[in-house]
């Protein structure tokens, strides 16, 4: 089993076809939703994590495009110099999926790589540039 995770955007007309489910029944694609911005008749993205074997996941994205939705894999990963950090909480601000996070009781700040979806506004906001794209 491989999971690896994907930005897909919809394109208006594709907005409409039940991508996940399809995925999930017809595949038996394991899907774990991280971050969705779909309505109809409008552009949408979906951030996803997919877990199946390698030829399966092949096969799912293969029936994505054909679906007329852009499938992008994920195949970067956000770092910081933790140890310049001045815990100024900006880059916290505008994390919306909750990877960059302000310690209450400590006001140190936490990274959670997991949960970062890598939508690059953390190397905006951070005043000292602390942020950096690693490639894998």
């Amino acid at each position: 089993m491989k999971s690896r995770r994907f930005v897909l955007t919809f394109s208006p007309e594709a907005t409409g076809e039940p991508i996940t489910y399809n995925l999930i029944k017809k595949f038996d694609i394991m899907v774990n939703i991280i971050r969705a911005d779909v309505s109809p008749g409008k552009i949408g993205h979906l951030v996803m994590e997919m877990t199946a074997p390698a030829k399966v996941l092949k096969e799912g994205m293969e029936y994505i495009r054909q679906n007329n939705v852009e499938c992008e894999p994920i195949d970067r990963k956000i770092s910081y110099l933790k140890e310049k950090c001045i815990h100024c909480g900006a880059c916290s601000a505008v994390c919306f999926a909750g990877a960059l996070t302000m310690n209450p009781s400590t006001a140190e700040l936490s990274f959670d790589p997991e949960k970062c979806v890598i939508c690059e506004l953390c190397l905006k906001s951070c005043p000292l540039s602390l942020f950096t794209i690693d490639i894998s």
